[in-house]
């Protein structure tokens, strides 16, 4: 069954012959490989291009390599990647003309020098290159320093909600279920059951994520490493910063790490794409807050397969989806701040802190956004709309609701919508005011 990801087709091909080495970056399994090789070759194909102008290479196929004269298994046992010299004669041998070609690579991080050659084919007219990789080092999220500023980066996410619906059997209220509780890994969305499901979501964790941090980074402690993770999946949503966590550490697992080291882990797991940090933002005075942060996973199937589906807070889960579809739409996003000031019964000044559960940045465009799981009350929405009202500036306040309510304004002109509406239909988070004419 194919899973069309039109969002990032398009962004390849508004790329088309920009000079730049299109690297395409997310979490393992994502579904770069099949963005690269599969669904962009055929946009290729269809726009007219030869065939034998596409050349695909896959440096962890056996067969690609054997074109090459080199042996996978060799390879692999001697801890050694591809000859660079032997791919460019490879290249040489299939670019026969001044036409364009494409050059598709995929595990690009295999071949020895890659940085050197790939910046050695971006000087050519007639070469259009794009990269895939998928091992520890291709991870970094540095990668594209490499390329010394030609490189363009293109940031993939495991699929939206909106993805999911166009394979799912089912409504859209139990893919919501399944989709809070499995993810959206391509792999893991196919498996049928949840058995299965769970049983891949497992060995992806334990055999792909962890292994490769660990790897990448020299890390020898797997164990505190893995604790971290179960801390964090447990606490998804909530401010924390290494000190805080090594206190949880020492008291909970009677452990001596330092926060340094979990500051180190912590950046393991953004340079990984497995998790993301929000920073908080003080909205009124204009300036970050360094510390404390929120914590993201990636991937919402990971985080409950990290701590074995034990905990499903349906809150928590509905914050991390939606700050998983801001970044995934191209937002910057941060937790909002507003300060305010009250007198207490005794006339003393109070100071409170409130909070707006993400301020969503793109170019000029701002908008306030809270997750509601339930607004079964007016005190329920008073309490969520509180910081709204604090804030004194004109950009879009926006309530999600996983309440079947239809989309509408309050009295104070704060949007209300249900999260179907707010997955589904991107356009009602840039235009809603059309809703309502």
């Amino acid at each position: 069954m194919e899973i069309k990801r039109d969002f990032y087709l398009d962004k390849l091909i508004k790329r088309k012959h920009n000079g730049l080495a299109k690297v395409i970056t997310g979490i393992r399994r994502c579904g770069k490989s099949y963005l690269l090789n599969t669904i962009f070759y055929h946009h290729l194909l269809k726009s007219g291009v030869a065939e034998d102008h596409i050349i695909r290479f896959a440096f962890d196929s056996a067969e690609d390599l054997h074109l090459l004269g080199e042996n996978l298994i060799e390879l692999e046992k001697r801890n050694r990647k591809a000859d660079p010299e032997k791919f460019m004669d490879y290249i040489r041998s299939k670019t026969t003309d001044s036409g364009t070609y494409y050059l598709l690579l995929d595990e690009v991080q295999m071949l020895d020098c890659f940085e050197t050659v790939l910046n050695g084919y971006l000087r050519k007219d007639n070469m259009d290159v794009y990269v895939t990789g998928s091992n520890a080092k291709f991870l970094s999220s540095d990668i594209i320093t490499e390329f010394a500023g030609r490189g363009d980066e293109i940031h993939m996410y495991p699929l939206s909600f909106a993805e999911f619906m166009t394979v799912y059997q089912g409504d859209k209220y139990g893919g919501l279920s399944q989709y809070m509780m499995y993810g959206g890994i391509p792999m893991v969305v196919l498996k049928d059951g949840d058995a299965d499901k769970a049983a891949v979501l497992s060995n992806l964790f334990d055999e792909i994520y962890i292994r490769d941090i660990l790897k990448r980074n020299k890390i020898r402690n797997q164990g505190e490493l893995e604790d971290l993770l179960n801390i964090l999946s447990s606490a998804v949503g909530s401010l924390t910063n290494p000190e805080k966590l090594k206190n949880t550490f020492r008291t909970v697992k009677k452990s001596r790490i330092t926060a340094a080291t979990i500051k180190k882990y912590l950046d393991y797991f953004e340079d990984s794409f497995l998790m993301e940090s929000a920073q908080r933002y003080d909205i009124r005075g204009k300036a970050y807050i360094e510390t404390p942060r929120k914590y993201y996973f990636t991937d919402l199937g990971l985080r409950n397969s990290c701590i074995n589906f034990r905990q499903f807070e349906q809150t928590h889960i509905m914050e991390n989806l939606l700050y998983n579809e801001l970044r995934m739409r191209g937002f910057n996003v941060d937790v909002g701040v507003v300060s305010t000031t009250q007198k207490d019964s005794e006339g003393k000044v109070i100071r409170r802190q409130l909070e707006v559960d993400f301020v969503c940045n793109a170019g000029s465009n701002r908008y306030y956004i809270q997750s509601a799981y339930s607004i079964p009350d007016a005190e329920k929405q008073e309490q969520e709309i509180r910081p709204f009202r604090k804030i004194d500036d004109s950009f879009r306040k926006i309530v999600v609701t996983k309440d079947i309510v239809p989309s509408h304004y309050d009295e104070h002109g704060i949007y209300i919508m249900n999260i179907y509406d707010f997955l589904l239909d991107p356009a009602k988070l840039t235009s809603f005011e059309e809703t309502t004419k």
